[in-house]
C-alpha cells in the first residue's frame, strides 16, 4: 500500500532540499555576478569583452553539469532503495565523467579568443577577453566535480552544508577581486585576469572543502564515497553519460539561446552588448532559485519514484511547478519597478556617458522579467521530468522551443523588423513560453 504524501507534508519537504540548493545555486552564480559587476567598474569595454568571456565559460560549464546530473536522478533512486553501494559507484564513476568533459573543454577555451572574431565580435573584444579565458579554463574541472559532489549529497538528502560552502567560495570570490582586479592589500592590480584567478581559487577551495566535509561526515562517510576512486566502471560511466547526455544538449540549447543571443548582441554594438550584460548576469543569478527548486524536484520525485509511488511523484512534481512560478512572480514584480536599482551595481547613473546603455538595459529588465515567470514554471517542469529518467523526448522539445521558434524569432524581431536588442530579448522570451507550454504538456502525459 502506497503513502499517501499530504500536499503540505510535500511543501515542507520540497522547501526543506529548496533552501539550501538555491542558496548554493545563487552563491554559485553570483561567483560569475560579482565578476561581471566589477567588470563594469573597469569601464565599458571590459564590460562587453569580459561578460562575453564569462557567459561562455558558464555556458559550457552549465553544459557539462547536464550531464553530470545525470547522476542526481539515479543516486535519488539508489537512496529510496536503500542501496548505499549503488551511490558509492556512480559518485566515483561521476568524478571520472568529469574529468574526461573537463579537458576537451579546457582545449576550446584556450583558443576561445580566436573563435569570438570568426563568430563576428571586434578584434578588441577579443584581446581584451583572452586574458580571462586562459585561466579560467583551470576552474572548470573542480567546479564541474563540486557539481557532481553536490547533486550526490543532494540526493540523499544533506544539502545543507553545499550552501555554507559555496557562500564561503562566494565571499572568498569577493575579496580575491577586490585584492587583485583591483590592487589592494599590496598585490598587483591584473583587472581581468586578476578576476579570472580570483575565481579559479574559488572554485578550487568549494571543491577540495566539499570533499573534506564528506570525508569528515559521521553520516556521510559511512557511504564510502571515495573507496577505490581509481576503479573505472564503463558500464556505470555510460550509463550516466547516456541518461546525462539529453539534459547536458536540453541545458546547453537553454543558455545557448542565450549564448548565441549575446554574440548577436555584441554584433549590434558594445552599447547594446554592455546593456544585455548587465540584463542577462541580473537574470542568470534570480534564475537560481527556480534551477534549485528544479534539483528538489528531481531529487523528490526520483525518491518517490524509487519506491514505486504514483501519488508522491505527481504531487512532487505539481508542488515544485507551482514553487517555481509563484517565486518568479514576485522576482518579476521587482524588476519591473525598480530597474535602475539592479543596473546602478555595473553603472554610475549619474555619468551622462552611460545614459544610452542604462535606457536600453531599463527597455530590456521590461521583457525579461515578464519572461521569468515562465522560465520558473519550465524549469521546475524539466525537474520532474529528470526525476523520472525522461530526459530524451525533453531534448528534443528544447531544440524545438529554443532554438526553433525563440532564436529564429529573435533574430526575426532583431535584425529583419529592426527592433535591435529589444527584439533578440522578445525572441528569448517566446521560446521560453513555448518551452514551458511543451515541458508541461509532457508532464502531465507522463504522471
Amino acid at each position: 500500500m502506497f503513502i499517501r504524501p499530504s500536499l503540505r507534508d510535500e511543501i515542507r519537504a520540497a522547501l526543506r532540499l529548496t533552501f539550501p540548493l538555491a542558496g548554493a545555486q545563487v552563491a554559485q552564480a553570483a561567483t560569475s555576478f560579482v565578476d561581471t559587476v566589477m567588470m563594469g567598474w573597469l569601464g565599458q569595454d571590459v564590460l562587453a569583452a569580459g561578460g562575453l568571456a564569462a557567459t561562455t565559460f558558464i555556458t559550457l560549464l552549465v553544459t557539462a553539469s547536464g550531464i553530470i546530473t545525470g547522476v542526481s536522478p539515479l543516486a535519488a533512486e539508489a537512496y529510496g532503495v536503500a542501496n548505499p553501494k549503488r551511490i558509492q559507484q556512480l559518485t566515483r564513476n561521476g568524478l571520472w565523467l568529469s574529468l574526461l568533459l573537463s579537458l576537451p573543454v579546457m582545449g576550446l577555451l584556450w583558443r576561445m579568443d580566436g573563435l569570438m572574431e570568426h563568430l563576428g565580435q571586434a578584434p578588441s573584444v577579443a584581446i581584451l577577453a583572452r586574458p580571462y579565458l586562459t585561466i579560467i579554463l583551470w576552474g572548470f574541472f573542480p567546479a564541474l566535480a563540486f557539481a557532481l559532489l553536490k547533486d550526490v549529497v543532494s540526493s540523499l538528502s544533506h544539502p545543507q552544508p553545499v550552501m555554507v560552502i559555496v557562500m564561503a567560495g562566494t565571499g572568498l570570490n569577493v575579496a580575491g577581486n577586490y585584492a587583485l582586479g583591483f590592487g589592494h592589500f599590496g598585490l598587483p592590480a591584473l583587472g581581468l585576469s586578476g578576476i579570472a584567478l580570483t575565481s579559479v581559487i574559488s572554485y578550487w577551495a568549494m571543491f577540495i572543502a566539499l570533499v573534506v566535509y564528506l570525508l569528515k561526515q559521521r553520516l556521510l562517510k559511512s557511504y564510502r564515497l571515495f573507496q577505490n576512486l581509481l576503479r573505472v566502471e564503463p558500464q556505470v560511466l555510460r550509463e550516466l553519460f547516456w541518461i546525462g547526455l539529453p539534459i547536458g544538449v536540453s541545458f546547453a540549447l537553454e543558455i545557448g539561446l542565450f549564448t548565441v543571443t549575446t554574440y548577436l548582441m555584441g554584433a549590434l554594438g558594445p552599447e547594446v552588448l554592455a546593456a544585455h550584460q548587465i540584463v542577462f548576469q541580473t537574470i542568470a543569478v534570480i534564475f537560481m532559485v527556480p534551477l534549485g527548486m528544479s534539483y528538489a524536484t528531481t531529487i523528490r520525485v526520483g525518491q518517490w519514484n524509487g519506491q514505486q509511488n504514483p501519488a508522491g511523484v505527481r504531487r512532487a512534481a505539481y508542488v515544485g511547478m507551482g514553487l517555481g512560478g509563484f517565486f518568479m512572480i514576485l522576482m518579476a514584480l521587482l524588476l519591473l519597478l525598480f530597474p535602475r536599482s539592479a543596473i546602478g551595481l555595473f553603472l554610475d547613473l549619474g555619468n551622462p556617458n552611460n545614459a544610452q546603455v542604462i535606457s536600453l538595459a531599463i527597455s530590456m529588465f521590461a521583457v525579461a522579467a515578464v519572461s521569468q515567470i515562465l522560465d520558473g514554471v519550465q524549469t521546475t517542469a524539466a525537474g520532474a521530468l529528470r526525476g523520472l529518467k525522461d530526459t530524451r523526448v525533453p531534448m528534443l522539445l528544447s531544440f524545438l522551443a529554443f532554438w526553433g521558434v525563440g532564436l529564429a524569432s529573435g533574430y526575426t524581431l532583431g535584425f529583419v523588423v529592426g527592433l535591435g536588442g529589444i527584439g533578440l530579448w522578445l525572441g528569448q522570451a517566446i521560446g521560453v513560453g513555448c518551452s514551458a507550454i511543451l515541458f508541461g504538456w509532457r508532464l502531465g502525459r507522463l504522471i
